[in-house]
């Protein structure tokens, strides 16, 4: 079921989402080498209780704030200690706060000093993936349309896209109805509609867009080693524009 949110639930989700787009602006500088992934982690768990949120993965039984996924990583990366960010890597950090109930969501795939031109042509096109999605998130669209939005962008680039996991729904828990996939699928295809709060989140593979998962149960990798990149914003649905909530 879509639960449409009403006036004063997206005034909640907002001030969630701009307190996530404020994570970003604090954080994404201060990732560099030699830092472990569950360093970032921490500064993620620091910045949202000392903000008065709670991280919204914990809901999920996740251990971590933040979800950190390097080179083949798709998505769901595990925080560790162990596991130091090098030069050349790229880092997906997808990241949600618990606001007084609101949720928020957002990804991005950021270098690590010097990175691959590959590793740039990747993280630009995955960009102008989520760009095209939210165009296409309008009254009177259907899913759908973003679904083919995404998917015109990174077929045309040579880039496989990832079929096993999706965006959807969010502002009242972490998922909610309805998926959208990022290339056109059967199934549910609702039309878009005023109250509207969705997660948009493009995952894009250097490769084929097929994946693995760890034997942690959480991390998602490609199926062929080749890199990944992710971005998400929140957005909400109004009759007239839709707003990025989790704009930085």
């Amino acid at each position: 079921m879509i639960r449409l949110k009403n006036e004063k639930q997206i005034s909640g989700i907002r001030e969630s989402c701009h307190l996530l787009a404020d994570l970003y602006k604090w954080l994404i500088p201060q990732v560099q080498a030699g830092m472990s992934t569950r360093d970032i982690d921490d500064l993620c768990v620091e910045f949202i209780t000392k903000h008065g949120g709670k991280p919204a993965w914990y809901r999920e039984g996740f251990d971590g704030a933040a979800c950190i996924s390097v080179n083949d990583a798709v998505i769901h990366g595990v925080p560790s200690k162990k596991f130091k960010i090098q030069n050349g890597d790229i880092v997906s950090l997808d990241i949600g706060i618990d606001l007084n109930g609101y949720i928020s969501d957002s990804a991005v795939t950021i270098p690590v000093g010097k990175v691959s031109p590959e590793a740039e042509r990747l993280m630009e096109v995955t960009k102008e993936c989520l760009a095209a999605g939210i165009a296409a998130c309008k009254v009177g669209n259907r899913i759908r349309d973003i679904s083919n939005a995404v998917y015109e962008v990174a077929s045309k680039a040579g880039f496989g896209v990832v079929h096993s996991f999706c965006g959807h729904g969010v502002g009242l828990d972490v998922h909610e109805d309805p998926s959208i996939p990022n290339l056109p699928s059967p199934g549910p295809n609702p039309r878009i509609q005023a109250g509207m709060v969705l997660a948009i989140e493009p995952m894009i593979n250097l490769g084929t867009g097929d994946v693995c998962v760890l034997d942690d149960d959480w991390t998602i990798v490609t199926a062929d080693g080749k890199l990944s990149a992710h971005e998400e914003h929140t957005v909400a649905v109004f009759p007239d524009h839709t707003e990025i909530l989790t704009l930085r």
